[in-house]
């Protein structure tokens, strides 16, 4: 099975293409100021031709649905969905903290993926790692502090929430803080190809029209509507 993860939650695009459980190809690019649309179709064509693939190939299409940029997860969002309709394939929606968690895999202590939410927040949650990624607590956008209150014992930080707010997880925890390498902070589109396979086999794939954003706040358009009411 030839399975396409997106990732343009984050301020980049990330391509990963897998084919039973195996890599094949796997991109990273920075994509300031939304530049997201500008980049993911032309580089999702030159993985495929580096593999010889086309988009008819490929049997399962993933993306990550959030937390993240709402620019961001809309764009991912909207091409996954037009290329599984084009195929005629499942798609399935990926947490970004579930694929940065599984940095981590098989990880000795619980493992808390935090990306920077802005306003002094973050988007967090608390994983195990085996295999795949289990929920320990229902992913949140709240302050950092607020969050390390409820967290006991060793845990491991992972993302760019954590290394903005690493002062203050060693301050709050201690000893208990441990963080993952630089080399492991980024979201891998390959780790949702991993987590939409389970997905798929646990019947949880969806008809491209269902896959649905995971937002965790409201837009700043969505609030100003509030306000006026």
């Amino acid at each position: 099975m030839i399975c396409l993860c997106i990732e343009t939650a984050a301020a980049r695009v990330g391509i990963a293409l897998t084919s039973d459980g195996r890599l094949l190809a796997e991109s990273l690019l920075d994509a300031p100021g939304g530049r997201q649309n500008a980049l993911l179709m032309p580089e999702l064509q030159r993985l495929l031709d580096l593999n010889n693939l086309t988009t008819s190939q490929i049997d399962l299409f993933a993306c990550a649905t959030g937390p993240g940029s709402f620019t961001g997860v809309r764009t991912g969002i909207a091409a996954t969905q037009g290329l599984a309709l084009a195929a005629g394939k499942p798609c399935t929606g990926v947490s970004t903290l579930a694929m940065l968690a599984m940095n981590l895999p098989h990880a000795a202590w619980p493992v808390c993926p935090m990306l920077d939410a802005r306003k002094n927040e973050v988007y967090t949650g608390l994983y195990r790692t085996d295999e795949h990624a289990t929920q320990l607590t229902q992913d949140c956008v709240i302050a950092p502090a607020d969050f390390l209150q409820r967290l006991n014992g060793p845990t491991i930080f992972v993302g760019d929430g954590a290394l903005r707010y690493q002062a203050l997880i060693r301050q709050t925890m201690g000893q208990n803080a441990l963080f993952a390498p630089l080399s492991h902070q980024l979201i891998r589109p390959s780790s949702g190809c991993l987590l939409a396979e389970a997905a798929l086999q646990n019947g949880t794939a969806v008809p491209p029209e269902l896959l649905l954003p995971t937002y965790l706040r409201l837009s700043e358009a969505e609030l100003a509507r509030q306000q006026k009411i």
